[in-house]
């Protein structure tokens, strides 16, 4: 009786998936597991069904730097519409009131978007995987129950009005944000719409960066399924956080999960990395001692 032959995995590193319209960021893993071969697949930063864009996916042992990218700064292009809102805050909901905006003027908007612009506490929307007394607020939501979401400190670093396009009543606003994570672009979307009086919701969202993975080396799910591209551990640890380069000393003590000496670049996460090259582990930096928050080697 013949055995079959044991695949072997791929290697760990990212894939940046230009994620598609329509596709939820599971239904990417999903693919994409079946496309790399292995049941280890992880995505940092869910996006909605209805946008597109970067979409940061971790393949083996690369699903542990996710939750860490995680909490990078990402960028968007998005569209508002002013004179609708619904009850999902984007295109995807029902439309739960309508209010004529033809008389909003762009200097208005641009005043609207600047005070939306820097630290601000944000509601996040009721239809989101925010979790409610360890429910998912969509669920409780979908179900008919009234949720109520505390607010969240978040920066907005960029807000811009990239054009202004009027059509009767409605006025569609298209923009461009850069902002911490956790910043739901649903959620200005909105709370410009009720600034102006107008209501609003967002009818598209493209995701353009996360971190320093951009849509310039995203790839679709077509071109993936011709060839998985999997950006190497090493180098997408390289890229997207400091680089501390250990003595062989130091790599064998934080290799077995010990602690060495501070390091001056900052508090971390700080790729740490052998003397040959080998990525050894993610380290923070605590008073005189930096500890791996994650060791790759072994």
């Amino acid at each position: 009786m013949s055995r079959g032959r044991t695949r072997t995995p791929p290697p760990s590193g990212l894939i940046i998936v230009d994620k598609p319209a329509g596709w939820t960021s599971h239904d990417v893993v999903a693919k994409l597991r079946g496309i790399a071969g292995t049941r280890k697949v992880g995505h940092a930063g869910t996006l909605d069904p209805m946008a597109t864009g970067v979409l940061v996916v971790g393949v083996e042992k690369a699903t542990r730097l996710l939750g860490h990218l995680a909490l990078t700064e990402k960028s968007y292009d998005a569209t508002i519409r002013l004179g609708q809102a619904t009850n999902t805050d984007d295109a995807e909901g029902e439309i739960v009131s309508t209010a004529d905006a033809s008389g909003v003027s762009d200097e208005r908007i641009a005043a609207g978007v600047a005070a939306l612009t820097g630290r601000i506490m944000q509601v996040p929307p009721r239809v989101s995987a925010i979790k409610v007394n360890g429910e998912r607020a969509y669920k409780l939501a979908r179900s008919g129950e009234d949720v109520e979401l505390s607010a969240r400190p978040v920066t907005v670093t960029a807000f811009d009005v990239i054009s202004v396009r009027r059509d009767g009543e409605l006025v569609d606003v298209d923009v461009s944000v850069t902002c911490s994570s956790g910043t739901y672009i649903r959620s200005l979307a909105r709370d410009l719409g009720q600034a102006l009086g107008t209501g609003a919701h967002l009818t598209a969202l493209r995701r353009t960066r996360v971190g320093p993975y951009d849509l310039a080396q995203a790839r679709t799910i077509d071109d993936l399924a011709r060839e998985c591209t999997i950006t190497p551990l090493a180098e997408a640890v390289a890229a997207a956080f400091p680089r501390r380069d250990l003595t062989a000393e130091e790599a064998r003590i934080v290799s077995h999960g010990g602690r060495t000496a501070a390091g001056s670049e900052g508090p971390g996460p700080i790729g740490a990395f052998a003397p040959d090259g080998t990525l050894v582990a993610l380290l923070e930096n605590r008073g005189r001692q930096a500890r791996p928050l994650i060791v790759f080697t072994g």
